[in-house]
């Protein structure tokens, strides 16, 4: 794809080469060859993956690039352990002459160079010299080495002398405002059929306008003629809280302290990239490995807009390669600007950025820390929920990156499964000195849920009612009101999931367990159920697929594959449209939807409908164009747009030829019940006639120049677009907003919508529409006294939909898993000097589980079927994370009597509490 900016900078997203050089494509081994195993026994890049054929960002150098001068130059990008003292620059006198960089980059010269930091990471790309850094890890210099040893050398003395940075007077950290406060109240009518009295969705999303000295939102409604909108709100938020605080003896009130810590999403690959700026042609390219290719984009162009003439670029040519894990830490990060400065800043050598370990922990994006009030109350005679309280603080870190998503996902979430007649949640997320928070696995909804899943089981320990029994009585169930207003618009399975936990043996027999403990262990079991909405509200898919016409499959998707086979779904799901396993198949691709000619305006978040509706009347307007691979939405939203192209290639392409072959005449009943023709083992049966090979169709297809391929856009904000266009004689209608079809062998070709919808704006204040659910039990032997920990059997249940390709769900249930026993038992960063923005931290000082710490051989996974055949996929690689945590806590009440809100439980910890 290629398009001009406005800053007149040529942007392409496919490497060209006058020279006609080998693509990027085929210098990297790519999943979808034509000898892939068959989808669903394996993935289709797993034999690449294992024998170390295929190739991640951080692999490449110079001489891998077709074109590109072979000899690699690096780039050392230098962060501030300090955050409280003006720094006065670098003494590079201090390293060894053959150490020495040959350019150094500063905050100087992106200024002299007038390149502008883009709005979503304001803050300086640089902590200018007399300034205190903005936060621990703040980039103070690029410096720049025409040889590996040199770089290889500063690195290394970097590492281990502190005077190489030079600081000067203390100021204390640096004030910044908080990057949100928000509060989403709710007070449900008298009965559940009745209008909410007040709720987010009626009433709109409100934030205090006013704030203490220090910066602390004002929660209670003033006295003023000032915020009207918020005191509506506010005043119905604290006569909640006044309820949970009348000492009714009549509820059981709790009032529970939460902290949560923050952690690393430790993907396998640490953040690289390779660039190269053609002083002579003035082309920058890239290599890459992002979770959202499109906003990297976007964002190199804003950096580069309205720079001087001595580095601004005339085209930018990025490629996008495979990722070696994400986890939300690749999500909209900063690391790419870097990369383009380094190649920028040494024209005519290609030059190599790429994280160790340490640099890693000292410059990633990590998890919230959250520190939570939670109050909740039950009515004694029915263990009902009456009200829920809570106050949520998050540690946002030195950038606002998504900390103000992350606390509206947390803080709508607090409710968990529960139906919640009155609910009053305040959230803000601070500016603070450490290392940069954002998105990561779980989104806010681990901390919150967390703590309202143990709150429930204390309240059934107080109650004296069976855990399950408690929870089924408070379940949020189909067309009940989640804490925004808003219903769940996907099937709602919790209650299955409940009878599954119920029955399995781990609960059914956790009094016999406990009492064959043998002498020295305690044993305890846990459980917990817990919700993950997917989606963001804005999110988007690019599909492209093609049949030849000796029957191949080509599929093309912008998705980003970083570990969760969204290559493999994908190909899945457009196999059971096609016939046939894809023989290609592309992920992370911007730049193959040229035809469909899409354009975008405004902010999908927060434009009015007046603004969408002006807008939508081009007929090639979307709300967003490319949306990151996160939030769960791989198989939901990323395997849309190509299954939506596929069913065109096929009614308009395949079925047709089909019709010729078996001489179905137009005007045949028969030519209407393509739905009702099936596939299998590469042949298409329809009852009453010969079973017909998916290639002798193709061919078929190709020579009467029906539909061969075809490319779609699809929009989601809690519900897909949808959009009519003129095929084959009829108005088609799907759910996608773009589309372009190729005829034969002949070129794409777009076709002009003739109606469209897209979601309403106002479903902006859902919050949440699109969940999925998931339970875990777990039974846990803690050692009398030494406090060790072990899981001894585990079980999680879930519900996705439609799966795809089950081995990759319980992949992913596999590794969610463990990262939940990290998060509760193992993992930490302390915040400020002793954490990861000191430069100081790896492996060796940072735990996560290990094969040791996780019951490999007992851990089962079982996946509900879908409640229709006809059900979507539903987003599920971080719900099954989520229950993991607050079931080890309940788990380790039973087996200790100490209920822990503070994580991560440590053997430390536990010594202190058993006897």
């Amino acid at each position: 794809m290629s398009w001009v900016g406005a800053s007149g900078i040529t942007l392409g997203l496919a490497r060209l080469s006058p020279a006609q050089a080998l693509s990027f494509e085929a210098t990297q081994t790519l999943p979808g060859r034509a000898d892939a195993p068959l989808i669903g026994r394996s993935r289709i890049d797993g034999v690449a993956k294992v024998t170390g054929a295929k190739l991640y960002a951080s692999d490449f150098r110079a001489a891998d690039m077709e074109g590109w001068p072979h000899q690699t130059a690096h780039a050392l990008l230098v962060r501030s352990p300090d955050a409280t003292h003006l720094f006065e620059g670098l003494d590079l006198d201090r390293l060894a002459p053959e150490a020495r960089p040959t350019k150094v980059v500063t905050e100087a010269d992106v200024a002299t160079a007038a390149l502008r930091v883009p709005p979503f990471y304001t803050g300086d790309l640089f902590c200018p010299v007399g300034e205190t850094p903005l936060y621990l890890g703040q980039p103070v210099a690029l410096l720049l080495f025409e040889s590996f040893d040199a770089f290889d050398r500063a690195r290394i003395a970097f590492r281990t002398d502190a005077r190489l940075l030079r600081f000067g007077a203390e100021t204390g950290p640096l004030t910044r405002p908080n990057y949100a406060a928000m509060r989403f109240t709710r007070v449900a009518g008298p009965t559940p059929s009745a209008p909410d009295v007040y709720s987010p969705l009626q009433q709109g999303w409100i934030s205090p306008g006013f704030t203490e000295g220090g910066g602390r939102p004002i929660w209670k409604p003033l006295p003023t003629a000032e915020g009207g909108h918020y005191a509506e709100g506010a005043t119905h938020g604290e006569a909640i809280r006044a309820l949970l605080a009348a000492g009714s003896p009549d509820l059981l009130v709790l009032d529970r302290d939460f902290r949560t810590q923050s952690v690393d999403p430790l993907f396998l690959e640490p953040e690289g990239g390779l660039g190269w700026y053609e002083d002579g042609s003035r082309v920058l390219s890239l290599v890459l490995g992002v979770q959202s290719p499109f906003e990297a984009a976007e964002a190199l162009e804003h950096l580069l807009a309205e720079a001087s003439a001595a580095v601004r670029p005339q085209r930018l040519q990025l490629d996008f390669a495979s990722l070696g894990g994400g986890f939300g830490g690749r999500d909209h990060t900063p690391f790419p600007l870097y990369v383009a400065l380094a190649a920028l800043f040494l024209p005519g050598k290609p030059i190599r950025l790429a994280h160790d370990r340490f640099q890693q922990f000292q410059g990633g994006i990590k998890r919230h820390a959250f520190q939570m009030r939670s109050q909740i109350g039950f009515e004694r005679a029915t263990g009902r929920i009456v009200a829920f309280a809570a106050d949520h603080v998050l540690d946002g870190g030195g950038l606002a990156n998504y900390s103000p998503s992350v606390a509206v996902v947390g803080a709508t979430a607090a409710t968990g499964i529960y139906r919640v007649p009155k609910v009053d949640v305040t959230t803000v997320a601070e500016h603070t000195r450490g290392v940069t928070a954002g998105s990561m696995r779980g989104y806010g909804t681990l901390q919150t849920m967390t703590a309202i899943e143990t709150l429930v089981d204390e309240a059934a320990t107080a109650l004296k009612i069976d855990p399950i029994d408690l929870r089924r009585r408070n379940l949020l169930t189909a067309g009940g009101r989640t804490m925004t207003g808003n219903p769940w618009t996907v099937s709602v399975r919790t209650p299955e999931i409940l009878d599954k936990l119920e029955a399995h043996p781990i609960w059914h027999d956790r009094a016999a367990h406990k009492a064959a403990a043998p002498a020295g262990v305690r044993v305890g079991t846990g459980m917990a159920c817990c919700t993950k909405d997917y989606g963001t509200g804005a999110d988007c898919s690019l599909g492209r697929v093609e049949v030849g016409a000796d029957g191949s499959v080509a599929l093309h998707i912008d998705a980003v594959e970083m570990g969760n086979g969204i290559g493999t779904s994908a190909a899945r799901r457009v196999a059971a449209i096609l016939g046939k396993t894809a023989d290609a198949v592309t992920v992370a691709r911007i730049d193959m939807f040229d035809e469909l000619g899409l354009v975008t305006s405004g902010d999908p978040y927060s434009m009015t409908q007046a603004e969408q509706d002006a807008a939508a009347k081009n007929p090639r307007w979307v709300p967003a164009i490319s949306s990151a691979t996160s939030a769960s939405i791989g198989a939901h939203v990323g395997t849309q747009a190509p299954a939506q192209a596929a069913r065109i290639l096929f009614r308009f392409g395949l079925w047709p030829a089909a019709l010729d072959l078996w001489g179905i005449a137009a005007g045949d009943p028969r030519e209407f019940l393509w739905e009702e023709a099936f596939w299998q083992d590469g042949f298409l049966f329809m009852s009453g006639l010969p079973p017909l090979a998916q290639p002798t169709i193709a061919a078929q297809a190709h020579a009467r120049k029906y539909v061969t391929g075809a490319m779609a856009h699809a929009f989601s904000r809690w519900a897909w677009s949808q959009a009519a266009f003129p095929l084959g004689g009829l108005n088609w209608t799907g759910d996608i907003d773009a589309l372009a079809v190729r005829r034969g062998d002949g070129a794409f070709e777009r076709i002009d919508r003739t109606f469209v919808f897209f979601p309403p704006t106002d479903y902006n204040r859902i919050g949440t529409a699109f969940a999925s659910a998931c339970g875990t039990a777990v039974r846990v032997e803690v050692t009398v006294p030494g406090g060790a920990i072990r899981i001894a059997q585990a079980y999680s249940v879930f519900e996705c939909g439609e799966v795809l390709v089950p081995e990759l769900v319980e992949g992913q249930a596999q590794g969610g898993f463990a990262m939940g026993v990290g998060y509760a038992l193992l993992e930490d960063l302390p915040p400020f000097e002793d954490g990861p923005g000191n430069g100081k931290w790896n492996l060796g000082e940072y735990m996560v589980a290990r094969a040791s710490d996780l019951p490999l051989h007992t851990l089962e996974i079982e996946v509900l079927p879908p409640v229709s055949p006809r059900e979507p996929p539903k987003g599920m690689a971080e719900v099954v994370m989520i229950p993991v945590v607050p079931a080890l806590l309940n788990a380790l009440y039973d087996a200790t009597g100490h209920r822990f809100q503070s994580l991560p439980v440590t053997s430390d910890m536990l010594r202190k509490v058993i006897r």
